[in-house]
């Protein structure tokens, strides 16, 4: 009888620390996530300045995943392509499990502001630094992480949390 009632409470504290593990790992998977997206952000802009020519963080309309864009000359044909940029700093991320866009809201160069995910969304990173303003809600139903970038510098932030945490009110420099 002792070892029946030893095996049922093993069990039990089995299963609530089981239970808390998943939610932990899944916590980890969008964090990750978040992380590769701010990693590829910064990548970009990097790459943009190093370069001299703009990169595109695109975001993938199925809501599968996000890549890296630029546009470059093809050594056989001597033509500007569009390509995939891979390479051992930077792959397209595709979302594990659950993981998902939650909301998007990108402000364009012209001051054009889409949120959701349209057809070809995408966060343009130009030479001078500077990118497309961009808020990128990932998530997985519970936990949620942003990554904001910033207009003028094209600077990637990673917030813990959903978008309306996020201050997302552009500054006029010149005005000050």
């Amino acid at each position: 009888m002792e070892i029946l009632l030893v095996v049922a409470i093993l069990g039990m504290v089995a299963g609530l620390g089981g239970g808390y593990c998943i939610g932990t790992y899944q916590r980890l998977l969008v964090e990750k996530t978040a992380r590769q997206l701010l990693l590829m952000a910064t990548y970009a802009r990097i790459m943009a300045i190093e370069q001299q020519r703009p990169y595109e963080l695109q975001l993938d309309p199925g809501n599968r995943g996000f890549l890296l864009m630029t546009v470059q000359e093809n050594p056989q044909t001597g033509q500007m392509e569009r390509m995939i940029v891979r390479d051992f700093y930077c792959r397209p991320v595709e979302f594990p499990g659950e993981v998902k866009f939650e909301q998007v809201l990108l402000t364009s160069m012209l001051g054009e502001t889409s949120e959701g995910l349209d057809l070809e969304q995408k966060v343009i990173f130009l030479p001078n630094g500077s990118a497309e303003s961009a808020v990128l809600q990932i998530g997985d139903g519970r936990n949620r992480y942003s990554v904001a970038v910033v207009a003028a510098t094209g600077k990637a932030t990673l917030y813990a949390g959903t978008m309306t945490d996020i201050d997302t009110v552009s500054i006029d420099l010149d005005l000050q």
